[in-house]
């Protein structure tokens, strides 16, 4: 818990003080790589982890997560320009990579199906102090003190983390046998970057219908193409074919890159429009964002009575329904709005992300074997990150594209003195696109099995 939240205050933490850090450092059309280059690095290294923890252990993955992300939150906390912070937030999305999938691996590892419904609410006690914490934290920093305080608040948090994992000793040692797959952790590395950058600079470095546009996703989508070739020949893949096709995997992981979608993009661009468009403080800001993050947790501390009394389909399948209406609230927002208009669908998207998301990962940590379980919850952390990987891309290429429109290929100015006019439908047609995304989430939810049965519960099929 203490190392998953080092994971989880800084998923709130910093949206809010974007403004501060861009006023601070420049580059407003750059800023959404302060969030994409950390779900890309937590994307591509998660598979390569939970790969090692299944060989190695769940206890050396874990610590060597928490160094790489302490190494990262010092080195943003002394970053002297927008280039290096983004680069020293690709080192703490590495460390992310790690803990994110080991510390749900664990909870699958010590506890029973019946008895994680419960181990999840902890964890998601995490999340809800996160929510709190980490907002409340980013606003006073930016407003009060200095925005690199949020990231150097970490050490002290990781150094507990450490310590208290001395205590932690595994049952289960296996000993690793065949070499890691680098081969296919190259080529989602690099199809991943690739297509990312596509997203971000098209429009904007680049035209969209321009040789270095058609070169770059080329090269994105022949990487992972050939990443598929390559893990079906693969001795022990990083990420085994087999996850794409099973019937609870599948689903789950389906689940999670929708939400990861939806639930990134609107986290990066939910405080914008509260401080930039409403014209409220950091702080209010991140109120309307808490909200969101509030939801998620008391959905994952209450998924348990659902899917254990009606079952896995009937709990992803209200949980679609909440994303559905908060996202159909959150289009209504407009320039004239109250804060709580913006903070209320906001919970109840977190709500339905907690009801989409949380049963599956339980599912999914409940059908594998040991050997195999890193695997199958790190393929669902993977679907997250990939997903919000997408979103941050998408939504930030819309807004920023809409923003230039406005001027008409002029100069955009800086974000602290952007019109609310200009920046106010950019972000609304954010709202609309992440409504639209979560429709298939309706899709998921028919496709999720009622319970874990003898035919669900397999390993390889």
């Amino acid at each position: 818990m203490v190392s998953l939240s080092l994971v989880a205050i800084d998923m709130t933490i910093l949206a809010t003080a974007v403004p501060s850090v861009v006023k601070d450092l420049g580059g407003f059309e750059q800023f959404p790589w302060l969030f994409s280059i950390y779900v890309l690095a937590t994307a591509v290294t998660t598979p390569l982890f939970a790969k090692v923890a299944d060989r190695l252990g769940r206890k050396p993955v874990m610590i060597a997560g928490i160094v790489a992300f302490l190494v990262g939150s010092l080195l943003c906390g002394l970053a002297w320009s927008l280039t290096a912070l983004i680069v020293f937030r690709a080192i703490q999305g590495i460390g992310a990579g790690a803990i994110q999938p080991m510390a749900m691996t664990i909870v699958s590892d010590i506890y029973t199906l019946e008895e994680r419904a419960v181990a999840t609410s902890y964890v998601a006690s995490v999340w809800a102090t996160a929510a709190i914490v980490g907002p409340t934290l980013g606003g006073l920093f930016a407003d009060y003190l200095d925005w690199r305080l949020i990231f150097l608040i970490n050490l002290p948090i990781g150094a507990i983390a450490l310590w208290l994992l001395r205590h932690f000793k595994e049952d289960r040692q296996p000993a690793a046998t065949q070499a890691i797959d680098w081969a296919g952790a190259g080529l989602l590395t690099v199809g991943g970057i690739a297509l990312l950058l596509g997203l971000l600079e098209g429009g904007h470095a680049w035209a969209w219908a321009s040789w270095p546009s058609y070169l770059i996703f080329a090269v994105g989508i022949a990487a992972l193409v050939a990443f598929g070739f390559v893990e079906r020949r693969a001795a022990d893949p990083v990420l085994p074919p087999w996850v794409l096709r099973h019937r609870v995997l599948a689903p789950a992981n389906a689940a999670s890159l929708i939400v990861g979608v939806v639930m990134l993009g609107l986290t990066t661009y939910v405080p914008l429009y509260a401080q930039s468009v409403l014209g409220h403080s950091a702080v209010v800001a991140g109120f309307a964002l808490a909200g969101m993050s509030i939801g998620w947790p008391i959905a994952a501390a209450t998924a348990g009575r659902i899917y254990l009394s009606k079952g896995f389909r009937t709990a992803v399948a209200l949980g679609a329904l909440l994303v559905i209406v908060g996202g159909l609230v959150l289009v209504t927002v407009g320039e004239s709005s109250s804060i709580w208009h913006l903070a209320i669908p906001c919970f109840v998207l977190g709500l339905g992300f907690g009801w989409s998301v949380n049963p599956g990962v339980v599912a999914a940590g409940s059908a594998v074997d040991w050997e195999v379980r890193g695997v199958a919850t790190g393929s669902n952390m993977f679907a997250r990150s990939v997903g919000s990987a997408l979103g941050v891309a998408l939504f930030g290429a819309i807004a920023n594209g809409l923003v230039r429109r406005e001027y008409a290929g002029g100069e955009v100015p800086p974000l602290e003195v952007l019109p609310a006019d200009v920046l106010a439908p950019a972000l609304h047609a954010v709202f609309v696109v992440g409504l639209i995304v979560s429709l298939p989430l309706l899709i998921v939810a028919w496709r999720t099995p009622v319970r874990l049965t003898p035919r669900t519960v397999v390993t390889t099929e």
